[in-house]
């Protein structure tokens, strides 16, 4: 029985495969920090520098937020010591001003989509008035799905709902 697979079908999976080995393989060597320690060495690694590292110390940061990894008991204390004889690690200015400005972005964008949400509600609102207020003969489909006619003390309800919707929505 002759093989039926084309070699270079079975090669082009071999190499997509080998690729995407390759490629996952060099996703950590992307987040590695560098920086410039208190003796004036320069340390890499693949979590950030010590709270005491001075920002301006701080050389090279990953792309991508480092994961966060849980240390060991005795290498946080050991870590902590320093950083609370130091003094309140300082917050980089820049880093809270673009955190603002994303925040007000984010608002905004908020508040702009609740502006359309209501804008489109009092649309449908308003058109339904008109509806009502014609005095057409409404009718609705029942549980059996029948048609029957809505009575005037339904249809004065829906009115009265109507006009609170225009009065809440259209500003």
């Amino acid at each position: 029985m002759a093989c039926t697979h084309r070699p270079e079908a079975l090669r082009l999976l071999l190499c997509t495969l080998l690729f995407g080995t390759f490629a996952s393989l060099a996703t950590p060597a992307m987040a590695q920090w560098k920086w410039r320690d208190a003796d004036g060495r320069i340390q890499y690694s693949d979590r950030p520098p010590p709270p005491g590292i001075p920002s301006r110390n701080v050389l090279a940061k990953p792309a991508a937020p480092a994961p966060m990894v849980a240390r060991p008991a005795a290498v946080a204390a050991s870590a902590a010591a320093p950083a609370a004889a130091s003094g309140p690690a300082t917050v980089d200015p820049e880093l809270l001003a673009r955190k603002k400005v994303a925040e007000a972005a984010e608002r905004k964008a908020e508040d702009e989509k609740l502006a359309r949400e209501r804008q489109a509600n009092c649309t449908r609102a308003r058109d339904y008035l008109r509806v009502l207020e014609t005095g057409v003969p409404l009718a609705r489909v029942n549980e059996k799905g029948e048609r029957e006619s809505v009575p005037s003390a339904d249809r004065d309800a829906e009115l009265r709902r109507a006009r609170e919707i225009v009065t809440s929505d259209c500003r």
